[in-house]
């Protein structure tokens, strides 16, 4: 059987438009995650959908975060952070955590911190506690990796999920 592969764009070789590279993403389901730290000027939050597994041994993670978001100047000085793992009905979290220029802890807003001082969202289906091990420059982004030192998880929740734009839940 010979399979023919359409010729790439002209544009392949030096990237694709923004646009077009979101469109293909968005082709790409993903779990969703609100990250959350406080490097001693009160907690920060973002909603994330880059949140992937590195290594068993030890136990890394990374995510993304844009460099001209708010929250960058304080994931840049944090040592710790959390991930909050959303459950299939906390759409309107993610959407908080996704909105720029209010207070992401305010009320309805449910927190509270960990023994190590760092916030954790109430009501999600599990979070991961990280050390901050590197960030890697990427683009406009820079990729965090770190290590997973704690964990707890709500068995038995469905997750939130982003696709095509929206909210979806399995």
């Amino acid at each position: 059987m010979t399979v023919t592969v359409p010729p790439y764009p002209a544009t392949a070789a030096t990237g694709i438009a923004p646009d077009r590279f979101k469109q293909a993403f968005r082709r790409y389901p993903a779990g969703v995650v609100v990250v959350t730290a406080d490097a001693g000027h009160g907690p920060v939050g973002f909603t994330a959908t880059s949140l992937a597994s590195l290594s068993l041994d030890p136990p890394l993670v990374s995510f993304g975060i844009g460099t001209t978001t708010s929250s960058w100047p304080h994931i840049e000085r944090a040592d710790t952070a959390v991930v909050n793992f959303l459950g299939a009905e906390q759409r309107s979290l993610a959407t908080t955590f996704a909105t720029s220029g209010i207070d992401r802890f305010a009320a309805p807003t449910g927190w509270r911190r960990l023994p190590q001082g760092e916030p954790v969202l109430d009501g999600v289906a599990g979070w991961l506690r990280l050390e901050i091990e590197q960030t890697v420059p990427a683009g406009d982004h820079r990729i965090v990796i770190a290590r997973v030192v704690d964990s707890w998880l709500d068995e038995g929740r469905s997750p939130l999920l982003f696709h095509n734009g929206t909210y979806h839940t399995l």
